[in-house]
C-alpha cells in the first residue's frame, strides 16, 4: 500500500456526530479546505455544517462510501458500535486504504475490536478521544489523545492540527481511550473540589469572583476552575459536556480499574455524586451542575440566591 496522504482539497472526509463538540470540530476541517459528507441522527442539528457546504449522507455507510477518512464522535459505546460496526455502519461502506477515526470517549476494548475488524478489510482505525469541552472545540485547541498505527496517525496531522493544540500519540489501538480514562479520573475528583470550594466561599460570605482572582492562578488552579467556576457563579449550567456522558466515562474507567485490579475510591465517590445529579434531572446539563446537587445537600437555593 502506498504511503497515506491526507491533504485539504484532495482528501474527502466523512463526519458522524454533530453535537456540542462535533459540529465545531467538523466545521474547522471544512474551513481548512476538506470536503465533507456528514451524518447525524437528528438532521436539523447538522444544518450549520450543511450551510457551510457539507453534503448529507443518509447512513454512516453512505458517508463512508463518499469518504477517504471518516471521523465519528457520538455518545456511548453502543452508539460507536452501531455507527462503525453496524450493518449500515462506516466499516460496511469502507474500502481498503480508508481510515476510521473514532473521537468518542469509549471503551479501550471496543477500540481494539474495531481496529482488528477494520484491518481485515485493509482499513486503518484510530481511537482519538479529546478533552477541552465545547470551548476547546470552538477554539480549535483540544487535547487529542491518540491510539493507532504510527504512520497513519502521522498522516492525519493536517486534521489533528485543525482541531487541536495538544496532539499526542499514546500507543497502539486503545491507548488513546486509556489515556482519556486518566483524564476523566483527574477531572472527576477535581470537579467535586471546585464545587465544594465555591460552596464554602459562598457560605463564608465571600465575593466568589474575587476569590477566583486569588485561587485561580495558584496551586489550586485548573481548567475546571478557570472555565466552569464562572459559569456556576452566573447560574449557567448549559452543557459543555453532558452529565450523562461524564457518568458513562466514569463507568468505563471504573470497569477498567476493576479489570486491572486497582482501587479508585475517589473516582467511585465522584461517580456516585454524579448519579445523584442525574437523578435530580440534570443529566443533560453540563458537568458543573454537580454544584446544584451539592448546594441542595447544604440547603442552599443557588438559582434563587
Amino acid at each position: 500500500m502506498p504511503p497515506l496522504s491526507i491533504t485539504p482539497g484532495k482528501t474527502k472526509i466523512g463526519w458522524i456526530g454533530t453535537g456540542v463538540m462535533g459540529a465545531s470540530m467538523c466545521g474547522h476541517l471544512i474551513d481548512a479546505g476538506f470536503s465533507a459528507t456528514i451524518y447525524n441522527r437528528t438532521k436539523a442539528k447538522a444544518q450549520r455544517l450543511l450551510d457551510q457546504g457539507a453534503a448529507w449522507g443518509e447512513t454512516p455507510q453512505a458517508v463512508a462510501q463518499q469518504s477517504d477518512v471518516v471521523f465519528t464522535i457520538v455518545g456511548f459505546p453502543t452508539d460507536v458500535r452501531a455507527v462503525i460496526l453496524g450493518d449500515d455502519g462506516v466499516l460496511a461502506g469502507s474500502k481498503a486504504g480508508n481510515v476510521i477515526v473514532d473521537m468518542t470517549t469509549s471503551q479501550p476494548s471496543l477500540a481494539i475490536e474495531i481496529a482488528e475488524m477494520a484491518a481485515e478489510k485493509g482499513v486503518s482505525s484510530v481511537d482519538a478521544p479529546v478533552s477541552g469541552g465545547d470551548i476547546g472545540a470552538k477554539e480549535a485547541r483540544l487535547s487529542i489523545m491518540i491510539g493507532g498505527d504510527e504512520a497513519v496517525v502521522a498522516a492525519l496531522q493536517p486534521c489533528w492540527e485543525t482541531m487541536g493544540k495538544t496532539i499526542v500519540r499514546q500507543g497502539g489501538p486503545g491507548a488513546g481511550q486509556h489515556t482519556k480514562m486518566v483524564n476523566q479520573t483527574l477531572i472527576a475528583s477535581g470537579m467535586v473540589a471546585v464545587c465544594e470550594g465555591l460552596l464554602y466561599g459562598y457560605k463564608a460570605g465571600l465575593d466568589l469572583e474575587t476569590v477566583l482572582q486569588s485561587v485561580g492562578s495558584g496551586a489550586a488552579g485548573s481548567w475546571s476552575l478557570t472555565n466552569l467556576a464562572p459559569r456556576i457563579i452566573n447560574n449557567n449550567f448549559d452543557p459543555g459536556f453532558f452529565v450523562e456522558h461524564f457518568i458513562k466515562d466514569m463507568g468505563i474507567a471504573l470497569a477498567e480499574a476493576r479489570r486491572m485490579g486497582i482501587a479508585l475510591p475517589g473516582l467511585a465517590l465522584a461517580e456516585q455524586l454524579y448519579q445523584g445529579v442525574k437523578s435530580q434531572g440534570h443529566g443533560r446539563d453540563g458537568t458543573q451542575a454537580l454544584f446544584l446537587a451539592l448546594s441542595q445537600l447544604s440547603g442552599v437555593d443557588w438559582r434563587n440566591r
